[in-house]
């Protein structure tokens, strides 16, 4: 439910320490509730989010919202973009305030190109996220909607991150009329 890769922030943690320009990898900060990653929009810089909890969804074309994955400490994000040289595949929000370390470009298309240590550490995330996926999506077949909604406040408790209602039913994937319903029958257990 919450994804974090503390091997990925160590990495980056020295790379930015041992780094020989200061425009290759810079820190920026996003306050709660500002978009970092726009759908469908470029991105001028590869991110590791160093800090905070963010939301990565979809929007449809019926502006419905569908969660894919919170993300925490050391998930990377728009290196997908970048290998396939595409636009964002999907938007990413920050749900509490975010510091990320924004990789140039041109710094990362270098790294790719000469470090061993960074391209096993994409692999491993890349297999991560799909036994991730098919897990999840085998789970949700699996288990009711209040199942996985006990497990979502239970993350939120742990983080003491407050997940609206709508941010919570489109990582159900239900509508918050289905929502309510869940929530009430988990208040009668």
């Amino acid at each position: 439910m919450l994804r974090t890769n503390h091997a990925f922030l160590s990495y980056l943690e020295q790379l930015y320490a041992n780094r020989r320009r200061t425009d290759d990898i810079v820190i920026k900060s996003f306050s709660k509730g500002k978009r970092i990653l726009t759908q469908n929009e470029s991105s001028s810089t590869i991110m590791l989010i160093n800090d905070g909890i963010t939301k990565c969804y979809f929007a449809e074309e019926n502006e419905k919202e569908y969660i894919i994955e919170f993300l925490g400490k050391g998930e990377i994000i728009g290196e997908i973009e970048f290998i396939k040289n595409i636009n964002c595949l999907c938007s990413i929000e920050a749900i509490t305030d975010v510091t990320v370390y924004a990789i140039s470009i041109s710094y990362f298309r270098s790294l790719i190109k000469t470090d061993l240590i960074l391209n096993n550490l994409l692999l491993d995330v890349f297999a991560e996220r799909i036994v991730n996926t098919s897990t999840r999506a085998s789970y949700q077949q699996l288990y009711t909607t209040e199942h996985t909604l006990a497990k979502l406040l239970e993350l939120q408790s742990k983080q003491e991150i407050e997940i609206s209602k709508e941010d919570q039913a489109a990582y159900l994937g239900v509508t918050i009329r289905s929502l309510n319903r869940a929530l009430k029958a988990l208040n009668k257990t």
